[in-house]
């Protein structure tokens, strides 16, 4: 029993060592967002390569760190039809976008814009990871201990 306690401070020792660690790396940069937005009836209308059917979407390039903390987008978004199964966009003239629109009596407005977090969620989240980075740093202060008195 006694051995036990000095080989599982070994191990932890061993695994979280920075060698471990170094292999990890996190992803950051510009990257391009696909989001669903409307689901077009399944009709020949419709219908692109390889019989799968287009949906709407919105796309967007925007600079972030490990896929959930956007930090600012570089490219405003704009709707694309969309097929979810082989994963690819296609660009629609803005005639045809329209006609869409018209037909399915949707508000392009009400589509084509981006969720509060993608906008400044990860501003602020970034924000708070610095600030408490530096609030960290910061050495705090002692307060004196006052010790009894004697009367």
């Amino acid at each position: 029993m006694a051995m036990i306690r000095p080989l599982f401070v070994a191990l932890l020792v061993a695994l979280s060592s920075t060698s471990v660690f170094a292999r990890l790396k996190i992803p950051f940069g510009e990257r391009e967002v696909l989001n669903k937005v409307h689901d077009l009836p399944d009709t020949e209308e419709f219908k692109v390569e390889h019989g799968n059917f287009m949906d709407l979407a919105t796309f967007h390039k925007e600079f972030n760190i490990a896929y959930f903390l956007p930090l600012y987008v570089t490219e405003e978004p704009k709707l694309v039809g969309y097929d979810a199964q082989s994963d690819t966009y296609y660009d629609i003239p803005q005639d045809q976008l329209d006609a869409i629109l018209a037909a399915e009596k949707l508000n392009k407005e009400d589509l084509n814009k981006l969720s509060f977090y993608t906008r400044y969620g990860g501003k602020l989240v970034a924000l708070l990871i610095i600030g408490a980075m530096i609030w960290g740093v910061i050495p705090s202060k002692k307060e004196e201990e006052v010790g009894p008195t004697n009367v």
